[in-house]
């Protein structure tokens, strides 16, 4: 029987009887804003799991670099290879392998979220987001190129990062930092491709990688699904509207109550935290369905 090694905010992770190898267990909680909501939204942890399974298997077809896939050997569990975790910064050796690089890699086709509101408050111009200076930029509008952002991964709230405190955290080489992020714009084409055919719009999302043989990219972890990624609906999009298809869906209902403010509010003058109240039923049935009827949209597969 394996043991508990990790419980994150929905995710488990557990020994297996071979030293290399994880069980990832995806529960059916949900979070926001790096709170726990007391509710659970049915089959999302199965959900959530097929849907990076898929992606995983896409990423390795098109020999874009290695995976930490194995096996989803349940419909809410998939088995993975281990890496050894190193959290304190800097302390990753040059010339290690099979090791978890300790950085987010974010990457944005559309501005909005928490890189519109920095635009919006005047601290980064439109030109940092590929627009000739001075342009006035809407939320939602889509960006030139994909836009790649770096966070940390082991701090308690993430932090955005410049490419010098990003290789002084993770040790890694310019070369094998820019490989990361060339294999976050090839994975990022797959899923516009696969997105856009079925009518969505792949706003943003973010990976996480470990270095394998020869110090080589794996991608880890989960991605494309629902919690680590905003999705659109093209069609009305299309007509200025935007609709959205991902975990967005239970933030906006936070926002719209004013749990959110009250958080960030206790979060910047150093308070207690409120806790996150529990949704109402309605919520939480609206989200099932979201998260069942994207796991279709993104797949083409029946849930």
């Amino acid at each position: 029987m394996g043991e508990l090694q990790y419980s994150g905010k929905v995710k488990q992770v557990w020994s297996t009887d071979s030293e290399d190898v994880l069980e990832f267990r995806y529960t059916n909680q949900i979070s926001v804003f790096d709170q726990i909501i007391p509710s659970l939204i049915p089959r999302k942890g199965e959900s959530l799991n097929r849907t990076t399974c898929h992606w995983f298997k896409l990423v390795e077809e098109a020999g874009i670099c290695e995976t930490h896939m194995i096996d989803m050997n349940a419909p809410d569990r998939c088995l993975g290879k281990k890496f050894a975790v190193i959290k304190e910064p800097g302390a990753i050796p040059r010339d290690m392998e099979n090791v978890f690089v300790p950085l987010e890699v974010i990457c944005r086709h559309h501005l909005t979220g928490s890189a519109f509101k920095r635009y919006a408050d005047g601290k980064v111009e439109s030109s940092e987001f590929g627009f000739e200076p001075g342009t006035v930029l809407e939320d939602g509008v889509k960006l030139p190129e994909p836009y790649l952002e770096v966070s940390t991964k082991f701090e308690a709230f993430d932090r955005l990062l410049d490419r010098e405190e990003a290789l002084e955290i993770s040790n890694l080489t310019d070369e094998e930092f820019d490989s990361i992020l060339d294999c976050v714009l090839k994975i990022d084409a797959i899923i516009e491709r696969e997105a856009g055919a079925r009518g969505l719009i792949h706003v943003d999302g973010k990976k996480e990688f470990a270095l394998g043989k020869d110090r080589k990219p794996v991608l880890v972890d989960s991605f494309g699904t629902l919690d680590e990624d905003r999705w659109w609906d093209a069609e009305t999009y299309a007509t200025g509207e935007i609709v959205s298809l991902s975990k967005e869906f239970v933030r906006e209902h936070y926002i719209a109550t004013g749990h959110h403010k009250e958080l960030y509010a206790a979060r910047d003058e150093g308070r207690e935290e409120p806790p996150i109240p529990a949704l109402p039923q309605e919520i939480i049935d609206q989200t099932a369905a979201l998260y069942a009827s994207m796991y279709e949209r993104l797949t083409g597969k029946t849930f």
